[in-house]
């Protein structure tokens, strides 16, 4: 099972970047996927997840209105589109699965890909 994430880079304050996740070795479309973020220092937290039928989107209160995720699941595909960007956002950003339903806990989601760097800075 492999997951990729990319799409990072170095955006201005305000800017957009969409990240996307490929999925490998498992049944895509059964599998709830997940975003994650890990700032230098800090503990890596939930950003936002959505079912496998792309029905359900859980997001995290500081993202909420500016990122959106979402799911391809003939393209095996998951993807988060990150509008007005701020420095805050700075982090390395992980997609995740989990077989089971919607949630923000880190332990329930069992494949991680690796990060993917986002750095927002003027």
């Amino acid at each position: 099972v492999q997951l990729q994430a990319f799409g990072g880079g170095l955006v201005q304050p305000g800017g957009s970047l969409r990240l996307s996740c490929a999925a490998s070795g498992l049944i895509f479309s059964t599998y709830t996927k997940g975003w994650f973020r890990q700032a230098p220092g800090k503990e890596r937290e939930f950003v936002a997840a959505v079912s496998w039928s792309g029905g359900t989107t859980s997001y995290t209160d500081s993202v909420k209105g500016r990122f959106t995720v979402s799911r391809d699941n003939t393209k095996n595909t998951v993807n988060l589109q990150m509008n007005n960007l701020k420095p805050e956002d700075t982090a390395v950003y992980y997609c995740a699965a989990s077989d089971g339903q919607v949630t923000t806990r880190i332990a329930s989601y069992r494949y991680w890909g690796q990060g993917t760097q986002v750095t927002v800075s003027s």
